[in-house]
């Protein structure tokens, strides 16, 4: 009974500690939508466009639910390596430059993967399904949730058992977070000279063209794709958006959500994973 308390302590102890990760989260949701607003490169393109709504809760769950499932699997079931010691001493600033570096080239190495190996490109087609009018901050988080799963368990977990802080990690994740909204945005901004350091929209819109997805892997930093020559960056916006095929993609978000298991599980077992999935994210919330 004791231990019973105690671990439903811990779990109500996790969900606050992540309340100012949400709070900063949105911040920079509602902060990036007003920059487009200002800022918009296509006119025309309205906010209040198809999908929405299923991108809406895209962001919600991939940029939350998710994550807290990560979290607290890693934070209960997970035992720390010996090695938990690199960067443990490091300053605060320190720690939070090293894990944008790491975690990013790591992201750049996954990003290609997901590009070039067929199985995970199945995976992956959801975030490319976008056509022209719909190319906004909100697709950032536009993913199956197995892909998220992919991405953090060989990205943050690693980094956490080598020492980085989870606030190191949180502010990493943040400033992750306002890049890909900005790199996903209505803009034509480039940065600049800071284009070689920086991923930006002008350069990734090129990754989402109809006929030059393996292009422009990389997510917070483009120094990546400047130093393995797969950068991209023409003077004009591609004049398509999308990839051949994807209007098999369904609309709907729990449909796009367990989309492509249906390729290799019986219907049963799709619709189990999905209760599982739900069932999980109340077990970590509560």
């Amino acid at each position: 009974m004791g231990a019973d308390v105690k671990g439903q302590s811990a779990r109500k102890s996790d969900s606050h500690q992540m309340i100012p990760y949400w709070l900063a989260l949105i911040a920079v949701s509602i902060l990036v939508f007003f920059i487009e607003r200002v800022f918009a490169h296509r006119q025309g393109q309205s906010w209040l466009r198809r999908g929405l709504l299923s991108d809406l809760f895209h962001l919600g769950f991939n940029g939350h639910v998710v994550g807290v499932l990560l979290y607290a699997f890693a934070g209960r079931y997970l035992v720390e390596p010996d090695f938990q010691s690199v960067a443990v001493d490091w300053p605060m600033w320190l720690q939070v430059i090293a894990a944008i570096i790491s975690l990013d080239f790591i992201q750049w190495c996954v990003h290609n993967a997901l590009h070039r190996v067929p199985f995970l490109w199945h995976f992956h087609k959801l975030h490319h399904g976008v056509v022209d009018g719909e190319m906004d901050w909100i697709v950032s988080f536009r993913f199956q949730w197995i892909e998220v799963v992919i991405y953090q368990g060989m990205m943050a977990l690693p980094l956490a058992w080598l020492g980085f802080s989870v606030e190191a990690l949180w502010i990493q994740a943040i400033f992750g977070t306002l890049i890909g909204h900005l790199n996903h945005a209505n803009l034509s901004w480039t940065y600049g000279p800071f284009r070689y350091l920086f991923n930006n929209p002008a350069m990734h819109i090129w990754h989402h063209a109809y006929d030059g997805p393996t292009r422009n892997f990389g997510i917070v930093l483009s120094i990546w794709d400047w130093v393995f020559g797969t950068a991209i960056l023409p003077d004009q916006a591609p004049s398509k958006l999308g990839y051949e095929g994807m209007e098999e993609l369904p609309t709907e978000f729990f449909a796009q959500q367990f989309w492509q298991l249906g390729r290799w599980l019986p219907q049963p077992a799709v619709s189990a994973s999905g209760l599982i999935l739900i069932l999980s994210a109340y077990w970590a919330l509560r």
